[in-house]
């Protein structure tokens, strides 16, 4: 499946974000915001099998991953949304709501990145006044009880060969920058590139830095970071696991399909690429699991629902 670029007028936005995450990411990839879990256990019940050596040791090398499926089972910002749920920051059928939508996405086959970033703005209009240190201190607490088990052995294993080999290791995902940080803390990864919120005064506005971390966003936001770190994308990796992914995955000298979905899997066969899946069994691995961007649909509500409780709380 061939990538459109995104229209003239749509492209200054994709730019933007981009940049805004490569920006984001530099300064916070610098910040020790916690100390790195042990390597994880499979959650799937598979052995982590032997991974092809990545390229020589290269500092212009790096390796990106998406999260959502890739790095982790399920979608992380469905997890964090738990997570505040258990901590009652919005009731069970707010919640409810989150995963319906989610399974609709997955059901249907396709996602709507408008009708998903519609969505976001709207809730997050609602985080306006939100201040980051809670965000990050809840992110803390719910990856340990939420995610911290749901890390795909394979795919850690992988980014552990890079880290191996001297290489930078981050992850790019539609997560809000500060939950795909402390993702990459934890696991020992350089850092991440993920959504950027516009902030002031350590708290949130309710507007995006341009547009969500997905599509051809995450390609420009893997490019600026590759000016600013000096490296060469032909040697460097990507892995993703949606056809949503292939910006991304086209743009550097090792594309990987990790966990595909159809789409990406027969784009992968039709470009040679290595396909790599770690799921026990493909439709129950599935079923029922929210998609990258469907969930990042739930960051806004996330965010929104700690707003409106505080609102109501007042």
């Amino acid at each position: 499946m061939p990538w459109r670029q995104p229209p003239d007028e749509r492209r200054r936005q994709v730019e933007r974000a981009g940049s805004a995450a490569a920006d984001a990411a530099v300064a916070v990839a610098a910040i020790d915001i916690s100390r790195p879990s042990p390597a994880p256990s499979d959650v799937t019940g598979l052995a982590a099998p032997a991974v092809s050596p990545p390229p020589e040791p290269d500092p212009s090398a790096a390796a990106f991953f998406d999260v959502d499926n890739t790095m982790m089972v399920g979608a992380s910002m469905y997890h964090f949304a738990k997570g505040l749920a258990a901590r009652r920051f919005f009731n069970s059928r707010t919640l409810a709501r989150f995963a319906v939508q989610q399974v609709k996405f997955r059901i249907r086959g396709f996602e709507d990145p408008e009708e998903i970033r519609r969505a976001r703005e709207n809730a997050l209009s609602f985080a306006r006044g939100v201040s980051v240190e809670e965000i990050v201190r809840l992110g803390q607490e719910i990856y340990d009880e939420e995610m911290a088990d749901r890390i795909w052995a394979g795919t850690r294993a992988i980014a552990q060969e890079h880290l191996d080999a001297g290489q930078q290791v981050w992850l790019v995902t539609a997560t809000p920058i500060e939950l795909a940080q402390i993702i990459a803390a934890r696991l020992g990864l350089t850092g991440a590139l993920g959504t950027v919120s516009e902030i002031r005064d350590g708290r949130y506005t309710g507007r995006l830095v341009g547009e969500m971390m997905h599509g051809p966003v995450k390609a420009e936001a893997v490019r600026a970071l590759a000016a600013r770190e000096g490296l060469n994308l032909v040697r460097c990796s990507a892995y993703g696991d949606s056809v949503n992914d292939l910006p991304m995955l086209s743009l550097v000298g090792n594309p990987v399909a990790v966990n595909p979905d159809s789409d990406l899997k027969a784009a992968a066969r039709e470009q040679g690429w290595q396909v790599r899946d770690f799921r026990s069994g493909r439709k129950a691995a599935q079923i029922g699991v929210p998609t990258a961007l469907g969930a990042a649909a739930v960051a806004g509500g996330v965010i929104g629902g700690i707003a409106l409780r505080k609102r109501l709380a007042d």
